[in-house]
C-alpha cells in the first residue's frame, strides 16, 4: 500500500519514484486529501494532491482518498459531531476541497479569503460558495445573521 499525506522535502523524485514501482506491482493508493497547494511562511507550496494526480496519470489507477473531499469524510465529521448537514457550515480557504465538496454534501460553505485563497481559483472554480468572508473573524456576524434568518415570525395576534 502506498499512502500519501503531506508534501515536503521528501517528496522527491526517488520517492515517488519508489511509489510508482509500487504501484505498478499492484499497491493500492491511499491518500489523505487532494490539496494541490499550501500556504506556508515563504508563499504558496505544492502539496501532495499535485503529487497524487500524477501517480495515478502514470499507475492508470484512482486513489481511495480519506480526507477532504472525500464524501465519507464529511459523513464521518458529520456523524462524529452528531450534525445534520443542513444544519452545519463548512469554513476553508480551499474552494474545491473545502467549500464546494462540503457543499455537494448538504453543508453550507464559506469560503474565506486567507491563508491559501487565491482569486484566480475563486473565479475557475467549479461551482459558487453560499457565503464568502474577508477574515474568519467575520464569521460571528455571518452565524447571527444566519440564525436571525432561521427564527420564525411569530404568528400575528387576533386584532
Amino acid at each position: 500500500m502506498v499512502v500519501v499525506g503531506g508534501a515536503g522535502p521528501e517528496f522527491g523524485y526517488a520517492a515517488l519514484n519508489r511509489a510508482f514501482a509500487h504501484l505498478q506491482r499492484g499497491a493500492r493508493l491511499v491518500a489523505m486529501h487532494r490539496n494541490l497547494y499550501w500556504r506556508t511562511e515563504a508563499g504558496l507550496r505544492l502539496d501532495s494532491g499535485a503529487f497524487l494526480a500524477g501517480l495515478e496519470a502514470a499507475a492508470g489507477i484512482e486513489a481511495v482518498v480519506l480526507g477532504k473531499p472525500s464524501g465519507a469524510f464529511f459523513a464521518t465529521a458529520l456523524d462524529r459531531l452528531g450534525a445534520d448537514p443542513a444544519g452545519a457550515l463548512m469554513v476553508g480557504d480551499d474552494i474545491e476541497s473545502d467549500v464546494l465538496a462540503a457543499q455537494r454534501r448538504g453543508l453550507t460553505g464559506v469560503l474565506v479569503r486567507t491563508g491559501k485563497y487565491r482569486p484566480g481559483a475563486h473565479r475557475d472554480a467549479s461551482g459558487t460558495p453560499d457565503h464568502v468572508l474577508d477574515s474568519f473573524a467575520d464569521l460571528p456576524a455571518l452565524l447571527e445573521r444566519l440564525e436571525r434568518q432561521e427564527v420564525p415570525e411569530p404568528p400575528e395576534g387576533p386584532g
